[in-house]
């Protein structure tokens, strides 16, 4: 991975729930160099609710052209949100739209396809809420649109679909297949019994490694682009495990990843499988390498979304110095503000204290909150050692303080704007990014532990 890379710049896709965008990176330094961003959203028409996927394409278009000439890329890698799959017909386009996976089934599809699932020991993926395990999307697809369902001829991961796009070649990723889709078993490395359960193993499009070169851009697009030569197209990664690779990379295990979008997703590197529980959303993610990591989560970057419009701004520094008052006045935000999911997936939302105070106060104990989840979240996987946070709570430095003074270990904010498109980069066989020039934050907060306790006491009562 030190090696002098045969590139000079690096154009990574990056797809997440709610926005998307694409980076050119630097080669040598790993530093972004150029960005366009858009908002990602769902269309609600159709068969059921769908991304709207020919919008993200011109969109992807548009700024690989505007970034051929300046500053010039020699690759591109991808990664995107995961739970999705991409059903093609025998023409390559769309056989299905490509189910947003936040659509709730009908009871009587959820109920049969809960008999069919295999058990969690099996695929280490828990039963989730609509289409959050891919092997539920394809079983109600199969299910209630059979005739559409007859014209599938190839099974895409979603990162891999935007790669089938650009190159024609079409391919499957484990660390898509390994993200709670119910379709493969990380310990032996293949698909779960659950492939043929659905009849739809000689659907799948073959597995290939994260780290190959699937083919140049095809010419027409190359020329439409504006490529000047044969640009390869990586194979590609899921989101949270683009995330997890600079680390892999750069780190000796123990320690922990936290990656914040919409969704955060804890991993606890050198941890072990034994004493996951699906019923708090603890589970296994596969890294890059293939090799199964325990993992936990919970929708905190769509909970902060909420709560911040409701509450309104506040300057970061008064936020931060609002938490020992917080902390002092027992003003406090119980789970969940989405339901369903993370370690208390059966919690209601419930605001303990006065919640009309200043929106300082309110946003401290937002992130008090968000820092007591991500706690939680570390405890079910057995993370130790420092903790990495990516992505926009990276930002928080009131949450960064409040995680580090519940954990009682170093907590580090990992420089840039996501750690995805670094870690997509990586791919393509182009050093890290060099280390953060953010300092460890230790910290220590009076009153937070006892906070602590009645917090989980509130939650048991």
């Amino acid at each position: 991975m030190t090696a002098v890379s045969a590139y000079r710049h690096i154009a990574v896709i990056d797809i997440g729930k709610t926005n998307a965008k694409v980076v050119v990176l630097d080669a040598e330094t790993g530093g972004e160099i150029a960005v366009v961003k858009t908002s990602n959203g769902v269309l609600k028409t159709g068969l059921y609710p769908h991304y709207d996927i020919e919008r993200l394409w011109d969109f992807i278009i548009i700024a690989l052209k505007g970034f051929a000439t300046a500053p010039g890329f020699d690759a591109i890698s991808i990664t995107t949100h995961g739970a999705s799959a991409v059903l093609l017909d025998v023409d390559g386009g769309l056989a299905l739209p490509v189910l947003d996976y936040e659509h709730t089934y009908p009871q009587a599809i959820q109920d049969a396809y809960g008999q069919l699932r295999p058990a969690f020991t099996e695929t280490f993926s828990p039963s989730l809420s609509g289409g959050l395990n891919v092997g539920a999307q394809i079983h109600y697809q199969k299910s209630v649109f059979p005739e559409d369902f007859a014209h599938v001829a190839t099974i895409l991961t979603y990162p891999q679909y935007w790669a089938f796009r650009l190159t024609g070649v079409a391919a499957s990723e484990v660390t898509s297949l390994g993200c709670h889709t119910d379709l493969w078993n990380p310990t032996t490395g293949t698909y779960s019994s659950l492939v043929d359960t659905l009849g739809i193993r000689t659907l799948m499009a073959p597995v290939r490694s994260a780290f190959d070169a699937l083919g140049p851009v095809l010419p027409a697009l190359a020329a439409d682009i504006g490529l000047a030569a044969p640009a390869p197209v990586y194979c590609g990664i899921h989101d949270s495990n683009a995330s997890l690779l600079p680390h892999l990379v750069e780190n000796e295990a123990p320690f922990a990843v936290v990656s914040t979008g919409t969704w955060v997703i804890n991993f606890a590197v050198g941890g072990d499988l034994e004493h996951l529980d699906p019923a708090r959303d603890a589970l296994a993610n596969v890294d890059a390498y293939g090799r199964a990591v325990p993992s936990s989560r919970f929708m905190g970057g769509r909970e902060f979304e909420i709560l911040a419009a409701d509450i309104g701004e506040a300057p970061p520094e008064a936020i931060e110095a609002a938490l020992e008052t917080v902390i002092g006045n027992g003003l406090m935000l119980l789970p969940n503000i989405v339901e369903g999911s993370g370690p208390f997936p059966d919690r209601k939302m419930q605001w303990i204290g006065n919640a009309s105070t200043s929106n300082a106060e309110r946003l401290a104990a937002v992130s008090l909150y968000l820092a007591l989840m991500t706690e939680a979240c570390l405890g079910l996987i057995g993370a130790r050692g420092p903790i990495f946070v990516e992505g926009p709570f990276a930002l928080n430095r009131a949450y960064l303080v409040a995680l580090s003074a519940l954990t009682r270990t170093d907590v580090i904010a990992v420089a840039g704007s996501t750690g995805t498109s670094q870690g997509a980069a990586l791919l393509t066989g182009i050093r890290p990014p060099a280390a953060t020039e953010n300092p460890p934050v230790h910290a220590d907060l009076p009153g937070l532990i006892r906070y602590r306790q009645t917090w989980r006491e509130a939650l048991a009562g």
